[in-house]
């Protein structure tokens, strides 16, 4: 269809289309992806067999959707792909307060456009990502700010009674016709304020102020809520809760691997560095794992959740760290240490909330628990235990020879300072580490090899055979009884 030359209700009408509701819309365009094998949300990394079915039958049953989930779950990612699902473009009267349906006005503006220049009368083309409206509920948010009111001001510029039904102001409902509409933290919204909706999500219509009209809306209504908020700030009225056809419960990713894969999505559209930086998985892994090591911790509101941009954040910071050294060493390209991994505590500490005990704790001490935490885990995938250690059949522990090196040597001095070649130096100079990683991890990449060295040592000092010093120049990891004689 040539969209620029079909710009009257007449060339509309010729050109055979035809309308139909939103809700419908929404559902042959599902309905023919499906067909396809295209997937209509590709970018749910995680919730293919979960969110993503039950949110295609609520299309298919042409429902309301109410989200419910903890934060930085994916729900308003979620709402807003269901843009991807509308028509490209759709046909709209001209100079009307809302997006009417040339060949089905609602508003007595409408009708009366078209009663005046009938063929005539103008249309233009909305691309589908002006069909979407999303709104914050705040206490503050009132009934007229939703469905709307009388305009005084616009009644006395037209001179017109308040009884006339061209004084209104329409509200972001009826002006998001035939659109999708979000309405994010839904038990924030009062219940008197819930209460305006009724008529419109059951009836489909609305009123205003005691005028005698009829005004089929047609929206698709999205609603996303935290479980948090029933006890905190407010509820979902029951009468309301009862008239959005789905409610789909949203989760957080249920394995490191869909972890990593919805980092590295969002990673990709904000990803630039001065500096080009090699990322080991194993630091990717921490990271991950860092988020599964708050979800399950004594000391994190499970109630509140551990957003999934706390992931996002800690792996900016220790991205930033390592683009930070490279710069003051220098350097156009480096590698992540397990150093830089230190770097994420802010992202941490931003984005967890706390119980009693861990506010006792402190935020910066929770999260070095959690650090530490989620290094042991992912040393354990590739390196023997240290709690239980294995004994070699000369009844030497493993981890002896590392541990006597250092009873030998000098503390190593990992400071921000060295450079690549430096460091790499450095952590070669441990002589038993090289061959203890070739052992457990043959395998491994060769740019990879100098964060396994470094997370042996981490995984030792979290396991107590090793301590480490931090400093305002960098960390120094060295026996731990030569420590205690200092």
């Amino acid at each position: 269809m040539n969209y620029t030359e079909i710009n009257t209700l007449g060339k509309l009408r010729a050109s055979g289309y035809t309308s139909k509701s939103l809700k419908e819309e929404l559902r042959d365009n599902l309905i023919q992806l499906l067909k396809e094998g295209n997937h209509p949300f590709p970018e749910m990394i995680g919730y293919e067999k979960t969110v993503i079915p039950q949110l295609e039958q609520a299309i298919l049953a042409k429902h309301n959707i109410n989200l419910l989930g903890l934060r930085g779950q994916g729900k308003t990612k979620i709402a807003r792909s269901l843009v991807g699902l509308l028509d490209e473009y759709t046909p709209v009267l001209s100079g009307c307060a809302i997006p009417e349906d040339p060949l089905h006005p609602i508003t007595q503006e409408g009708l009366q456009k078209i009663a005046d220049l009938g063929d005539e009368a103008p249309i233009y083309w909305m691309h589908r990502s002006e069909r979407f409206f999303e709104k914050l509920a705040t206490p503050d948010v009132s009934v007229a700010d939703l469905i709307g009111d009388v305009d005084p001001i616009k009644a006395a510029n037209m001179k017109k009674s308040l009884a006339d039904e061209s004084v209104i102001h329409y509200g972001m409902v009826p002006r998001a016709h035939r659109c999708i509409f979000v309405i994010n933290e839904l038990p924030d919204l009062q219940a008197r304020i819930q209460v305006a909706l009724f008529n419109i999500l059951e009836e489909g219509d609305l009123q205003i102020r005691g005028f005698k009209m009829r005004l089929p809306i047609d929206v698709q209504f999205l609603f996303t809520a935290n479980p948090e908020d029933y006890t905190n700030r407010g509820s979902i009225v029951t009468p309301l809760k009862d008239r959005i056809g789905t409610q789909i419960l949203t989760h957080y990713p249920q394995s490191l691997e869909v972890a990593k894969k919805i980092t590295a999505q969002e990673i990709a559209r904000s990803s630039n560095r001065s500096v080009a930086i090699h990322i080991p998985e194993y630091a990717k892994d921490i990271i991950e794992q860092v988020a599964f090591e708050a979800r399950k911790s004594e000391y994190v509101d499970h109630k509140s959740g551990v957003s999934a941009r706390m992931t996002l954040t800690a792996y900016e910071h220790m991205m930033s760290a390592a683009e930070r050294r490279a710069l003051l060493t220098n350097q156009n390209t480096t590698c992540i240490r397990m150093e830089d991994l230190l770097a994420i505590t802010p992202a941490i500490t931003g984005k967890i909330e706390l119980v009693y005990e861990g506010e006792q704790e402190g935020a910066d001490e929770i999260a070095g628990i959690l650090l530490g935490k989620a290094t042991v885990a992912i040393f354990e995938k590739y390196f023997p235990r240290i709690e239980k250690l294995k004994r070699r059949d000369n009844g030497k522990s493993i981890y002896d020879d590392l541990v006597q090196w250092f009873q030998e040597n000098d503390a190593i001095e990992l400071t921000e300072n060295l450079d690549d070649k430096a460091y790499q130096a450095v952590i070669n100079g441990i002589l038993p580490l090289s061959r203890f990683v070739e052992e457990f991890l043959p395998q491994h990449a060769d740019e990879d090899k100098i964060f396994l060295a470094t997370l042996v040592l981490w995984g030792m000092v979290e396991g107590k055979l090793l301590s480490a010093d931090l400093s305002d120049n960098g960390i120094s990891i060295d026996d731990p009884m030569r420590q205690l004689w200092k």
